[in-house]
């Protein structure tokens, strides 16, 4: 039996399992009271062959109903009519996902996003390069993705904070923007080291102005001092941004979870974890620092194995909690995020987890667990709904809703990829 054949057949036995692990999946419909819509209020009724939660019981519902009001999910379970004034939408064999979140990602716009005369950029923000409804996010939106990282480039090793924001189609900042500052991004591993500065063109370089940096960070937030230079690394130390770290490499890597999680304990997120990083798989899990693989998922030719060795496979083998996927887009185009799954699936890594490493595992990752990547009531009403199997490439995204609007459909847009 192929993988996607034997995810379908998993798919709808997981409802039953689920279904009498937890008597709440079966008595959801019936606990839920739906009313009809208030003056001004908007509805939006999806009808599918299976709604994928991604919520802690991993409920699959086949078939099922997701009901948006407001922007914001009020019900996602098994089917039922939907109450009045809804707009009411049928997809008779569709898979309704929540929507993907990518945190790696350079396509918000223009690409004067490194600035390189100084290593060291804690003051920079990547939003003055940012085009709200540009064609690349176009083609994003198109593949179900809702929301992403957009970051600056790694020609430094602090290169400034990236902003999250969803793929509306929209021209305007406040109505895409989730956080700004969204995270920290950091270079450790190759791209920083082609020089910037007197000091910096080294590892060991780079090395002693990060910890001059950090040290510089602590010691103002334990004085009470604000300086405004370093006001947001200093939000990274207080854990109240995430930072997200380039590096590649099982050296780079090690001493990248070793210092900003070993040393300063930050909410930090690894970023890449490429070539023979997943050697030190166990490490990084042991550290509990979450890993955002990609755009990389395979490695023949660091580890020299002999063979093709299915990165994403050895991450969860290991435990990796919250494991996630990117592109660093355009390195791979945004629009191929769902590929990533799919290779990595192929290459041997559980095709459900690979659906949770495009879902639930990134927003949970950078600190939105609470707001996105689940199908869940009071989260925000971003999902697709696909044809099939969201990464299966025979599939194709045929709705997505962000905020609980129709964003993309292939009936009225036509198919954009």
């Amino acid at each position: 039996m192929n993988r996607f054949a034997l995810l379908a057949a998993l798919c709808v036995a997981g409802c039953a399992s689920t279904d009498r692990r937890d008597p709440r999946a079966a008595l959801a419909a019936e606990d839920f009271r739906p009313r009809a819509l208030g003056a001004g209020e908007t509805g939006v009724a999806l009808h599918v062959a299976k709604v994928f939660a991604m919520d802690e019981h991993d409920h699959i519902f086949a078939p099922g109903t997701v009901l948006a009001r407001n922007g914001v999910i009020e019900y996602a379970g098994p089917r039922l009519a939907a109450p009045a004034g809804y707009d009411v939408l049928e997809f008779e064999n569709g898979w309704a996902l929540p929507g993907m979140v990518d945190l790696h990602s350079h396509v918000q716009g223009t690409f004067d996003i490194n600035d390189m005369v100084l290593p060291i950029n804690a003051e920079l923000h990547a939003a003055p390069a940012y085009i709200p409804g540009n064609t690349s996010l176009d083609r994003a939106r198109a593949t179900g993705i809702t929301t992403l990282l957009g970051i600056p480039g790694s020609g430094t090793s602090i290169s400034g904070f990236g902003l999250l924001h969803k793929t509306k189609d929209t021209q305007l900042y406040d109505d895409a923007v989730i956080a700004d500052p969204g995270a920290m991004k950091v270079a450790q591993s190759y791209n920083p080291e082609r020089g910037g500065g007197d000091v910096g063109s080294t590892r060991a370089g780079l090395g002693w102005l990060l910890r001059q940096a950090n040290e510089r960070a602590v010691a103002l937030n334990e004085a009470g001092v604000v300086d405004p230079r370093y006001e947001n690394l200093q939000k990274v130390h207080a854990k109240e941004l995430p930072v997200l770290i380039h590096c590649a490499g099982s050296d780079g890597v090690g001493k990248a979870v070793n210092m900003w999680k070993g040393e300063y304990d930050t909410r930090c997120v690894v970023s890449h974890g490429c070539f023979d990083a997943f050697k030190i798989a166990p490490y990084i899990v042991r550290m509990n620092v979450p890993m955002n693989h990609g755009p990389r998922t395979i490695d023949f030719r660091v580890s020299r194995e002999g063979r093709f060795v299915g990165t994403a496979d050895v991450y969860l083998d290991a435990g990796a909690k919250d494991f996630s996927l990117n592109t660093d887009a355009p390195v791979i185009p945004e629009e191929e995020l769902f590929l990533q799954g799919t290779v990595s699936a192929h290459h041997g890594a559980d095709s459900y987890q690979m659906l949770r490493a495009l879902t639930i595992h990134p927003a949970r990752s950078i600190g939105l667990g609470e707001r996105l990547g689940s199908l869940e009531p009071g989260k925000d009403a971003d999902l697709g709904v696909f044809n099939g199997d969201p990464i299966d490439p025979r599939s194709r995204c045929e709705l997505v809703l962000i905020d609980g609007v129709v964003e993309y459909s292939i009936s009225r847009d036509g198919q954009t990829y």
